[in-house]
């Protein structure tokens, strides 16, 4: 099987490209080898690899600067995907594209599930809205996963952030009312693969998504918030520094891109169709266990 990945620098690309050994032939693409801006270029790529599967790890993910570029999220966020899917469609071959949670606009009282009317608060959200469109009107062979707050040991997110502010400030505010599950890359990635390999073992793609195709969510069990997230990052024994935590509100952090207060996805119908989930605070110790490897690793080399 020939598996074209975009996104390959990304959180969840990166991850994609160890959890996707052995299930065949990994085409893993960057900013640099596929612009996503660029949709002849898309469409050319596509023509010119002829995979069997798409995964599109590719998104504008500068959620406050959307604000300003939305022209340039619809773009990466929507419309490349589009073209993804009319040409996957073409092809008769599969698409698997990640989404958000922002798709909501979080007023609901417990978790969202997947029929659930979608109100984007943002033009973050509006764009990946769109991309989700976009696909099921193409008519192509697809699932869409949606995942939320995700983070790892790659790229820019709320754990590296906290690990680096930790070596820098003896003291931080952060926000208390917005609750979700942290999502490790790497359990979208393995999940993800689950997926793949299920797929190839019936020996038919398309007949397979036929069956079990179109939205799912896909995130860890258990919510936190934002504030309980990054103290739960200090408690870990390779945190050395651990800043002095204060809970504030939404309003009290303002940014220019509204979040959803209530982030927490209902994975019930992921986990009854393909594979379990872990809770986010498992997945964040496995996370900081790796770095700590990782990192001990990297002084030993040196």
């Amino acid at each position: 099987m020939k598996i074209l990945v975009t996104g390959k620098n990304g959180q969840v690309g990166h991850a994609l490209q160890h959890s996707l050994l052995g299930l065949g032939e990994i085409i893993a693409l960057d900013r640099a080898q596929l612009d996503l801006t660029d949709l002849d270029a898309v469409r050319a790529t596509i023509r010119a690899v002829r995979p069997d599967l798409i995964i599109n790890a590719a998104a504008y993910t500068a959620v406050d600067l959307a604000e300003k570029e939305e022209a340039l999220a619809f773009r990466i966020n929507a419309d490349a995907p589009k073209v993804m899917a009319e040409e996957a469609s073409e092809l008769g071959i599969p698409l698997i594209h990640y989404s958000t949670d922002y798709v909501f606009d979080g007023s609901k009282e417990g978790a969202w599930v997947e029929d659930d009317q979608p109100a984007p608060l943002s033009a973050y959200g509006r764009s990946k809205l769109a991309g989700e469109i976009a696909i099921a009107d193409s008519g192509v062979a697809h699932l869409i996963f949606r995942t939320c707050w995700v983070y790892g040991l790659y790229g820019k997110n709320f754990l590296l952030t906290m690990l680096r502010l930790a070596q820098e400030r003896k003291e931080l505010s952060i926000v208390h009312d917005q609750m979700g599950a942290p999502t490790w890359s790497h359990t979208i990635a393995d999940a993800t693969s689950d997926v793949v390999r299920q797929m190839m073992s019936t020996g038919e793609a398309n007949d397979y998504i036929a069956t079990h195709g179109g939205i799912y969510h896909l995130a860890a069990g258990g919510q936190t918030t934002w504030h309980d997230f990054a103290q739960k990052i200090f408690t870990h024994p390779s945190v050395l520094n651990k800043p002095l935590l204060h809970p504030i509100t939404t309003d009290q952090y303002p940014l220019p891109a509204r979040r959803p207060k209530n982030s927490l996805l209902d994975t019930t119908k992921f986990q009854q169709t393909f594979c379990s989930l872990p809770q986010w605070d498992e997945a964040l110790a496995q996370c900081q266990q790796q770095h700590l490897t990782n990192t001990a690793a990297s002084s030993k080399a040196s």
